[in-house]
């Protein structure tokens, strides 16, 4: 398959929220031959590790072991991974780490990204990633704004306007997550699971994915097309859009 110029930007709080909430859209988009890159801006360490902690692991052997688990369930959806290494639990916004994803975004040259909602009741760590997600993305296309270690950037630098998604948060009635995308990821899915299962440290949540995906593949298939009550096998995911979609055409 011939490459996709397209990019596709993941910003995850933590070192598993890209698997269970975005990964069928990075196996689709790697599948369609575009490239994805994930940034864990922490490893999640402290909040989202507590089987480690219980077999009373120092934080350090915790860390490595989420990087492994990441790193391969990055692999398996065919995306690249980086890690900024903030620290979680909380994931303090900064200065200094807005600049380092202003950074990844003129690297990278995103034409979509993905992040966490604005709102999470239950973990402030995915709405503050969200919000620097967001700052990053408007510096970024500003060719005023110096880069972390102080260079201007070129022309060629400075990043477009992509477009924004929101993937499902965990408890989505409660952080007020209504969809307005649905995404069909049945071909994906498999990548996905398999993304799923490197990453023991949080097994439990295997099977609240895979029926999520169950879910919204029912909604996928219910906005699609005639209503025909049919068993099927497509599996979803679901996506609040930030900004208007630019278009000549409504479809």
């Amino acid at each position: 398959m011939a490459e996709n110029p397209n990019t596709l930007l993941v910003v995850s709080a933590h070192a598993g929220d890209f698997v269970w909430r975005a990964g069928g859209a990075i196996a689709a988009a790697t599948m369609r031959g575009e490239r994805a890159v994930v940034v864990c801006l922490s490893f999640g360490e402290r909040g989202e590790s507590a089987s480690q902690w219980l077999a009373g692991k120092p934080l350090d052997e915790i860390k490595a072991i989420r990087r492994e688990e990441a790193e391969a369930a990055a692999s398996a959806l065919g995306a690249e991974i980086e890690f900024l290494d903030l620290g979680d639990y909380p994931l303090v916004e900064s200065e200094q780490a807005v600049a380092k994803l202003v950074d990844v975004c003129r690297r990278v040259q995103p034409t979509v990204v993905l992040t966490h909602p604005l709102a999470d009741p239950y973990n402030g760590d995915h709405p503050a990633a969200a919000r620097m997600a967001l700052q990053a993305r408007v510096l970024a296309q500003a060719i005023g704004v110096a880069n972390s270690d102080g260079s201007f950037p070129t022309k060629d630098d400075i990043i477009g306007a992509p477009p924004v998604f929101f993937f499902e948060p965990h408890q989505p009635e409660q952080s007020d997550f209504k969809p307005n995308v649905l995404l069909d990821i049945t071909d994906a899915f498999p990548l996905k699971r398999k993304a799923m299962e490197c990453l023991p440290a949080q097994k439990h949540m295997w099977e609240y994915y895979t029926q999520l995906a169950i879910r919204r593949g029912v909604q996928v298939k219910r906005n699609a097309g005639p209503n025909l009550g049919l068993p099927h096998d497509t599996m979803g995911e679901a996506y609040v859009r930030y900004f208007p979609q630019v278009t000549g055409v409504l479809q």
